[in-house]
């Protein structure tokens, strides 16, 4: 799997051709696919595409990572935490984006100041990443859990649209 960023590790926009959108493409239907493979279907040689994708690859713009069905592997919950800050949200958005647990941090405007999205393996799990890690957070003024009960879809090939 290829996830893709719009910005690199520095946070300016990405600048990403039409070419590499199209390797983009070919590994976000199979991040094994070989690069000789890659090649032929993007009109590049296979040290070209090599080149390519370890400039995206350094630059941050995409990972090639396996994703896995946390169910699966023995994280039997998963939630989604809003949680409300008082003062700076940079400095409790990088505690959290720290803990283990945390897949997802992201700075919003409405009703929290961030959305976390937490992988535990049960609901203790659970409760101790809220009680005793987030909301002990300094900063952090409350939280709302949305606990997940299936996952219907989740995909990452939005990065080339």
């Amino acid at each position: 799997m290829v996830r893709v960023a719009t910005r690199d590790m520095n946070g300016a926009a990405a600048s990403i051709d039409a070419v590499s959108k199209a390797i983009i493409e070919q590994l976000q239907e199979d991040g094994r696919r070989p690069y000789a493979a890659i090649g032929k279907a993007v009109g590049l040689s296979e040290a070209a595409v090599r080149q390519r994708v370890q400039k995206l690859l350094d630059q941050g713009v995409m990972q090639i990572v396996a994703v896995t069905d946390p169910l699966t592997v023995g994280f039997r919950r998963q939630a989604m935490v809003g949680v409300n800050v008082e003062g700076d949200l940079e400095p409790v958005a990088d505690a959290l984006a720290a803990l283990d647990e945390v897949e997802y941090v992201v700075l919003t405007a409405g009703s929290f100041d961030l959305l976390v999205e937490i992988v535990c393996e049960d609901d203790d799990h659970l409760l101790e990443m809220i009680n005793k890690r987030i909301r002990a957070l300094p900063g952090v003024r409350s939280t709302e859990t949305f606990v997940y009960l299936k996952l219907r879809k989740q995909t990452y090939t939005w990065g080339t649209r």
